[in-house]
């Protein structure tokens, strides 16, 4: 097995399994979201959809948190991952939320092969947060497996977010 694709492995579940440092105000989010799959390309155009869980837990650093989700399409296309986000507050009431992610992905009938089950997922955000700590935002991500494999097509997906806190959703 590719060396790199072992670390990033290792990597992943790292990330995965470190246990929370410390606890913000803020509890923890349930996420929606849709959008638009290879919005640049354009070779696989599907509806994108995601469900994600946001601890509000930190991790070595104050605003750096885990994250773990669900994104599927119209096309039948899966990925499934976790990794990091710093959800930076820099306005009343707005944030810009860089992410990465590792997770496996499956093509399913979508015409769009990342060549390896492997991909990184990195994501720009930006929200705004309502008085109930619910946040709507707007996010441009890239999936791909970041030159693992012989091919490395990658994808752009842009959506829609909806942050629920959890304790409003359950």
């Amino acid at each position: 097995m590719n060396k790199k694709l072992l670390a990033s492995i290792a990597l992943a579940t790292l990330i995965t399994t470190i246990p929370s440092i410390s606890y913000a105000e803020e509890g923890d989010l349930f996420s929606i979201g849709v959008g638009y799959f290879d919005i640049m390309d354009q070779d696989a155009q599907s509806v994108d959809f995601r469900l994600e869980y946001r601890p509000n837990s930190m991790i070595f650093a104050k605003n750096l948190k885990p994250w773990a989700g669900l994104e599927f399409n119209t096309d039948a296309s899966t990925w499934m991952g976790g990794g990091l986000l710093y959800d930076w507050q820099f306005q009343d009431n707005w944030y810009l939320t860089p992410s990465l992610g590792v997770g496996l992905y499956t093509k399913g009938n979508s015409d769009k092969d990342l060549d390896l089950p492997v991909q990184i997922r990195t994501q720009l955000e930006l929200s705004y947060e309502f008085k109930d700590t619910s946040r709507v935002g707007f996010s441009f991500s890239h999936m791909s497996n970041a030159g693992l494999g012989d091919d490395n097509p990658g994808t752009e997906i842009f959506g829609i977010y909806w942050h629920l806190p959890l304790d409003s959703v359950f």
